[in-house]
């Protein structure tokens, strides 16, 4: 049988096998869906893309730990999870309407171990940033963190636009480098 034909609980069996074209399979049939319940409720396109990959790396990072039921449930509990993470410091009130009119779910997660898997992924990001130069990781941090603008960044640090893209196109090129798991890679080719 033709993997894209596979049901989710075959397809997370040989992902836990360390099957890389499962795990494909798995992203294509699912990314649009939480990019687009991401989006809803941040209404930012990198942000929401963003939050998807961080999931996606994580699935594959930790595979041969997590035992999942149901691969749909929790990839959409997982990226509500983040969403309301990086909503969390200004938006503590927030109520979160995500609307899958082709699913619906309920399930039960472990949130210890959606911590445990976000802390492990924040520790290999910090790690993975300390080896920029510092203005380098500097800018990154402004841009992806902090949410400032280009054009922000280049007025605070009194540097031009293109000094932070080139910064910003060298701390993503060894971010890549860092997190070559099949997850990024896949992430990568979709955004393009």
């Amino acid at each position: 049988m033709h993997l894209s034909h596979q049901s989710d609980p075959d397809l997370w069996l040989s992902v836990r096998n360390n099957d890389g074209k499962a795990f494909n399979v798995l992203f294509d049939r699912y990314w649009l869906k939480l990019y687009k319940v991401a989006l809803q409720q941040l209404k930012d396109e990198d942000a929401s893309l963003e939050i998807v990959h961080n999931v996606f790396v994580s699935l594959w990072t930790r595979r041969k730990k997590l035992e999942i039921n149901s691969i749909q449930n929790f990839l959409f509990i997982s990226i509500k999870y983040q969403v309301y993470k990086s909503l969390r410091p200004g938006k503590l009130s927030i109520v979160y309407k995500a609307d899958v009119s082709e699913d619906s779910f309920s399930t039960t997660v472990n949130l210890g171990d959606l911590k445990i898997q976000d802390s492990e992924l924040q520790q290999k990001l910090n790690n993975s940033l300390s080896e920029l130069p510092g203005r380098c990781h500097q800018i990154f941090r402004l841009s992806r963190l902090e949410h400032f603008s280009n054009k922000e960044i280049a007025e605070r640090l009194g540097i031009s636009q293109k000094s932070v893209e080139n910064q910003l196109t060298i701390a993503l090129k060894h971010l890549r480098h860092a997190f070559k798991d099949i997850a990024f890679l896949m992430f990568i080719i979709h955004r393009l």
